[in-house]
């Protein structure tokens, strides 16, 4: 059965091919690019590649799994979201990525919420973590919205773009996710 999760306002579904165009200008714009692994612009073959083998993944320890989010309102591709499901098979890291024009309307932040409900729920994993690049205020603000802690910090220990990075890590227990929920 093909992935798909809601929230009030979103889906997050496997990737389809009415998914290229707008994965294309949201991987080509340097502003989204600016903290990613990728550069911009995208190759379009790269882009084809990607989501044809994203639309036959599934969720499955040792391997990221990459998910669309679309908006309930106008079913408009509005990024990305994914995690890798650590080999324990207890733990996961997250990721999230939108475009330029759906920052900072709090798609990220819900997106990422019912993400964490299926991994800790339906997946019964007791930890997950995520890393952000220290220049990006946006992606470390979002973790500790989500209730995660920082846990550390890696100085320049990534390579990116011609330069060293420094990455924040953060991470939530299960327990601390449902306390958190129950608190709310």
């Amino acid at each position: 059965m093909p992935f798909r999760l809601e929230s009030p306002r979103l889906i997050l579904r496997q990737f389809e091919a009415r998914d290229l165009e707008p994965f294309l200008a949201y991987r080509s714009d340097p502003r989204v690019a600016r903290h990613q692994s990728w550069d911009a612009p995208y190759p379009r073959e790269k882009a084809v590649a990607f989501l044809e083998w994203a639309a036959q993944a599934r969720p499955a320890p040792g391997q990221w799994f990459q998910a669309a989010i679309e908006s309930k309102d106008t079913g408009e591709t509005l990024g990305e979201c994914a995690f890798y499901w650590l080999e324990d098979g207890r733990q996961a890291e997250i990721g999230v990525t939108l475009a330029a024009q759906h920052q900072g309307k709090g798609y990220a932040r819900e997106a990422l919420e019912r993400l964490l409900e299926y991994l800790f729920e339906d997946l019964g994993l007791h930890r997950v973590r995520a890393s952000a690049d220290v220049e990006n205020h946006a992606a470390w603000h979002l973790m500790v919205q989500l209730g995660m802690r920082l846990e550390g910090q890696s100085v320049e220990s990534l390579w990116l773009k011609g330069r060293w990075s420094s990455e924040y890590h953060y991470a939530i227990l299960q327990r601390e996710w449902r306390e958190r929920r129950g608190a709310s």
